[in-house]
C-alpha cells in the first residue's frame, strides 16, 4: 500500500497548500524532461497529488488506505472513522465515505445568477469630489411572463410522480457493513417536489431573459483608479428565481491634462519665465478643486527641486485628510534676444 504522504514528505494533516506547494516541488524535480529527473518518481508524485488533493479522495483514501474500494490489506479497516465513548464506529462517518455526504438530502437550489462587472469611466475632478452616477448595462433579467418561475402560471404544476411531491427519493448502497439508505434529491424534480405541465414560451424555463438594467451607485471622494465598487443583487438574474448575482463596477479614471495622481498626492508642471526666476515672484496656480492658490517663487529657486503645496492633492478615500500638490517647474527663455536685451543681460552678468 502507497503512503502517499511519504511520497510528498508530508504529514496526514498537511494543509491543501502544503499539498499543493510540495507537489510543485517534487514535479520540478523529478520531471522526465530534467537531468537527473525520473518518470518513475514523478508517475507516483504526481499521483499522490492527485489523491491528497482531491476532498473526497483524500477522505477516502485516510479512512481505508486506498481510493479503489477496501485495501487495507490486513490493516485496520476502521482507521480514519471516529469512535464514540463505548468504541463504535461512527456510522454517519462512514456514511460521509460512500455517500459523499451525511444522512440528510438537500433540496435543490437553482443556480444562482452570474457575477457581472462593468468599466465606468469618470473625472479626476469626479473622483475628487464624488459622484452619483446612473449606469445602465446589459444582462439577463428576471422573465416577467412567468415572473422568474420558468413555467407557464396560468397552466399550474403537477405533483413529481417520481418522489409524489417529497422533492427526495431513498438510494440504497450495499456495503461490507450491511445495506444503507440514504435520501437524497429527486433527479426529476431537482428536489421541487413539482413538475410544470407547460414550460414557459418567453424564456423556455430558465426564469431569466436577456434585458437591461439601471442602477444608481456612490462613487465616493478619493476613489482609486481600478478601484471596485460591489453592488449586490444587481448582476444575472438567477435561474427559476433563485438569487441574483452581484454586479462590481470597476473605476476607470480619464487622464488630466494638468495634473498626475500618485496614490493621493497629485504632480503637476508650470513653465516659469527665466526672470521670474531669478527675481522671484507670486504665482496663481489652479487646484483640481477648482480655485486659485498663490504660490511664492523663492528668489534665485533651484529648478531642480519641487515645490510641495499640503493638503491640495485628492482626498483620503475612506479617511480624513488631502494629499498634497507637488509642482515641478520648466524654464520659458525667449526665442529671440534684442540687441538692447542682450546688453542688459552682459550687465546683469557681471552683478551677479
Amino acid at each position: 500500500m502507497k503512503d502517499y504522504y511519504k511520497i510528498l514528505g508530508l504529514e496526514k494533516g498537511a494543509s491543501t497548500d502544503e499539498v499543493k506547494k510540495a507537489y510543485r516541488k517534487l514535479a520540478h524535480r523529478y520531471h522526465p524532461d530534467k537531468k537527473g529527473g525520473s518518470s518513475e518518481r514523478f508517475k507516483e508524485v504526481n499521483e499522490a497529488y492527485q489523491i491528497l488533493s482531491d476532498a473526497n479522495k483524500r477522505k477516502q483514501y485516510d479512512a481505508f488506505g486506498t481510493t479503489d474500494g477496501f485495501g487495507w490489506q490486513g490493516g485496520n479497516p476502521f482507521n480514519g472513522f471516529d469512535f464514540d465513548a463505548s468504541g463504535m464506529v461512527d456510522m454517519e462517518d462512514i456514511f460521509d465515505v460512500f455517500f459523499g455526504g451525511g444522512f440528510q438530502g438537500k433540496r435543490k437550489s437553482y443556480k444562482r445568477g452570474s457575477d457581472l462587472q462593468y468599466i465606468t469611466q469618470i473625472t479626476l475632478e469626479e473622483a475628487y469630489n464624488g459622484i452619483r452616477k446612473k449606469i445602465k448595462f446589459p444582462t439577463q433579467v428576471v422573465c416577467r411572463e412567468c415572473v422568474g418561475k420558468g413555467f407557464d402560471k396560468n397552466k399550474g404544476v403537477d405533483i413529481c410522480n417520481t418522489c409524489g411531491g417529497r422533492g427526495e427519493i431513498k438510494e440504497t448502497r450495499k456495503t461490507f457493513f450491511g445495506s444503507f439508505a440514504k435520501v437524497k434529491e429527486c433527479h426529476e424534480c431537482f428536489g421541487t417536489g413539482e413538475k410544470p405541465k407547460s414550460t414557459c414560451a418567453k424564456c423556455s424555463g430558465s426564469g431569466k431573459i436577456s434585458g437591461e438594467r439601471e442602477v444608481e451607485v456612490d462613487i465616493l471622494p478619493g476613489v482609486a483608479q481600478g478601484q471596485i465598487i460591489k453592488v449586490a443583487g444587481f448582476g444575472e438574474a438567477g435561474e427559476r428565481a433563485a438569487s441574483a448575482g452581484d454586479l462590481y463596477i470597476k473605476i476607470d479614471i480619464k487622464n488630466h491634462n494638468q495634473f498626475e495622481r500618485r496614490g493621493d498626492d497629485l504632480f503637476m508642471n508650470i513653465n516659469l519665465p527665466i526672470l521670474d526666476v531669478l527675481s522671484g515672484s507670486d504665482i496663481s496656480v489652479k487646484t483640481i478643486a477648482g480655485k486659485n492658490i498663490i504660490i511664492s517663487i523663492p528668489v534665485g529657486f533651484n529648478l531642480n527641486e519641487s515645490l510641495t503645496v499640503s493638503d491640495q492633492g485628492m482626498p483620503r478615500f475612506g479617511s480624513w485628510g488631502f494629499g498634497n500638490l507637488i509642482i515641478s517647474f520648466t524654464v520659458l527663455t525667449p526665442k529671440k534676444i534684442s540687441k538692447k536685451a542682450q546688453e542688459l543681460i552682459d550687465r546683469l552678468k557681471k552683478e551677479i
